[in-house]
């Protein structure tokens, strides 16, 4: 066989392959195959006068809401539960090599860091007094990305400056890291750790058990969301320090899953001990003051603010005085804290009847926005009202009032309207 035989029946099987992965493929371009993965066309409908428009799930994603909510409320009334308001949590992020699978778009790692993001800046608005660390892992060893801090964008800016994936991960080299640098937290905090587990395995130089065994001795509440399947190891690591174990089926769901552990959780029995905490509320340094930062041991010109113990400069609040130790604190962060412990009840679904109401035409518009009620037709929209006052919100308005401002506006009113009648004797 000469040369240009074994040229053109290697052409020719070339060709066969191809139209092989043309017919496994539908016969789709690759920037084709990209949009039919993603199936953007079931987004749509057909509205009215034949227009395709998004199909609005504002509403599906309230009822999840309201669910939660809900959950969350009946939790707190069912019984006494103290919370912890000061937590030291740490962030272990599996970065081995199951990290760069594309079963999540466009990898995990992807996904992970984006809502690591999110998480960090939400941990943040809800827990103002508390602190976060990152720590990754893979080649097999554990790093600590950042300390304990109360900066978001610290944490943020050198996580996304981190971002690779290699090697094999070890669940018992972070846990002994994390419990190292976690044992040293006084006993008023909390101490957690959230790992974001995405391989199948772990390898570790010794015994899993007697690390886990530390950690529930330091009391250290562990948790774990798995991007894989589920693992024995992770479930009893869970199970043991009274955290909780999930794995994340899409995106979504495990946007939804770490942001469970924004909020506060019960604080376990047998470690809920009321303490006295001694904290500063330092003063905020001048615009042209110079000093140098205990922080970062850089001079400073007129940022941060000055321990009341010592006169030390720290960059941010809240942290804890590099110089006498005092936790320092703004009294901001103290008043953001306090909805935790008495949140705003659920409010109730009102039914389409009243909103049509003629006797009280102020039903239809919504108390918080002053948008109307009513959708296109003027046929009543979906909408709650506060079990206290009987003020009328629209849904927006509710997520607003439970998620960010924790008081309603109706019963505000209502406290503030009322005069004040002085008992005479």
């Amino acid at each position: 066989m000469t040369n240009s035989e074994r040229k053109r029946l290697n052409g020719e099987a070339e060709e066969e392959e191809e139209d092989e992965d043309d017919n496994l493929n539908g016969g789709l371009e690759a920037w084709e195959r990209s949009y039919a993965d993603d199936r953007s066309w079931e987004a749509l409908q057909e509205d009215e006068s034949g227009f395709l428009r998004p199909i609005d799930n504002s509403a599906f994603y309230h009822a999840q809401y309201r669910r939660r909510l809900r959950d969350r409320s009946l939790v707190a009334t069912t019984a006494r539960i103290q919370k912890g308001l000061i937590r030291y949590l740490y962030i272990v992020i599996d970065l081995s090599r199951a990290a760069a699978e594309m079963d999540f778009r466009p990898s995990r790692m992807a996904v992970v860091a984006k809502r690591v993001e999110a998480f960090v800046r939400e941990f943040f608005d809800q827990n103002p007094l508390s602190q976060i660390g990152l720590v990754t892992v893979k080649d097999g060893v554990a790093n600590c990305l950042t300390d304990l801090g109360g900066s978001p964008e610290a944490h943020i800016k050198v996580l996304m400056g981190k971002l690779g994936c290699s090697g094999d991960s070890s669940l018992q080299n972070a846990l002994d890291l994390v419990q190292g640098l976690l044992s040293q937290i006084p006993s008023y905090g909390h101490r957690e750790v959230l790992i974001l587990y995405s391989a199948l395995s772990t390898c570790d130089p010794g015994d899993i058990m007697e690390t886990i065994q530390k950690c529930k001795e330091s009391k250290i509440r562990c948790s774990v969301i798995g991007l894989s399947a589920e693992m024995f190891i992770c479930k009893h690591l869970c199970q043991d320090t009274g955290g909780s174990y999930s794995v994340a089926l899409d995106e979504s769901h495990f946007k939804e899953l770490i942001m469970e552990h924004a909020p506060p959780p019960p604080a376990i029995a047998e470690f809920a001990i009321a303490n006295l905490i001694k904290m500063g509320f330092p003063q905020r340094a001048g615009e042209g003051s110079i000093s140098i930062c205990s922080c970062h041991k850089e001079v400073k010109v007129g940022v941060g603010y000055t321990c009341p113990r010592c006169k030390a400069r720290v960059c941010e609040l809240p942290t804890d005085c590099h110089i006498c130790g005092l936790q320092l604190v703004s009294s901001p962060h103290l008043a953001r804290s306090y909805h935790h412990l008495f949140p705003i009840a659920p409010f109730d679904e009102v039914t389409p009847l009243c909103l049509n109401d003629p006797r009280n035409r102020s039903r239809s518009t919504c108390f918080g926005c002053q948008q109307s009620l009513l959708s296109s037709g003027n046929k009543p929209g979906l909408c709650v009202a506060c079990p206290k006052c009987k003020k009328h919100f629209c849904l927006e308005c509710d997520i607003y009032i439970h998620e960010s401002l924790h008081n309603c506006p109706g019963c505000e009113s209502l406290r503030h309207s009322n005069p004040i009648v002085a008992n005479e004797g």
